[in-house]
């Protein structure tokens, strides 16, 4: 079977996964068309998903009193997070990131996941019970990357209380909330991660996440030597892979 993606496809496709970023700032005061927001929740509700459960919902906020609500209970758990931290310096520097849009953005969106749907016997989560979070998870990263190619920008929000948000966006006890999202047009994708940029975690070498046959031990034969020298190359052509899809800037 021929590949049916032209050059230019398979281009946008890495473009959107090299420049996606989770944005925290860079919103902008400007409405997401509804025709772009329902594309880009048909999108996410195409994900892969454990014996075709679908286990997501998706719940959108524009209320500014609801986010003000979850915006307390993000300051509350970055605070309690921050105790966390003994080195000083780093606990200063920890506080001062912006590490959410949940006021500034367009909307937001909570995404969750329903264990109960399609009954209790879902094939293939019987070994794995996780395995239905994982498919949520899927389901977000089709949004965001259809939202990347919308000019979209999206911004996952992880300092909160699940129990906090359960009781706001009354969500069903038997329910868990995965992710918490902030959507909205932004002035520039970052041409870096933010916490990259700021220098709190450097990214990893490609080389150094990948194992052959084994857990850690270079067990591999020669039959492998042509990927290792492909992801050696890919390092060093990372400046060059980075100029490609150097976003350009949105007005």
């Amino acid at each position: 079977m021929s590949n049916d993606f032209s050059k230019e496809e398979q281009q946008g496709l890495y473009k959107a996964i090299y420049t996606r970023r989770d944005v925290r700032s860079h919103f902008v005061q400007r409405k997401i068309d509804e025709q772009t927001l329902a594309k880009i929740l048909h999108a996410a509700h195409h994900a892969p998903s454990v014996g075709f459960s679908q286990p997501w919902n998706f719940i959108l906020v524009k209320s500014i009193n609801t986010r003000h609500k979850i915006k307390e209970s993000f300051e509350e758990e970055r605070t309690r997070s921050s105790a966390l931290i003994k080195d000083v310096d780093q606990k200063k520097k920890y506080l001062s990131l912006k590490l959410e849009g949940i006021t500034e953005s367009a909307l937001n969106l909570c995404v969750t996941y329903d264990p109960t749907k399609f009954g209790p016997f879902v094939i293939g989560r019987t070994s794995i019970p996780e395995a239905g979070l994982y498919s949520v998870c899927c389901a977000i990263q089709n949004l965001w990357l259809a939202a990347r190619t919308e000019g979209i920008g999206v911004g996952w929000v992880s300092i909160l209380s699940n129990d906090a948000l359960k009781d706001i966006l009354h969500i069903p006890k038997h329910v868990t909330p995965v992710a918490y999202l902030c959507l909205g047009h932004v002035k520039n994708f970052a041409r870096k991660p933010d916490l990259e940029e700021e220098g709190w975690l450097p990214r990893l070498d490609l080389k150094d996440v990948v194992y052959f046959e084994q857990w850690s031990k270079d067990t591999a034969d020669s039959s492998w030597n042509g990927v290792k020298n492909m992801i050696n190359e890919m390092k060093k052509n990372s400046d060059e892979i980075a100029k490609v899809y150097n976003p350009s800037r949105l007005k």
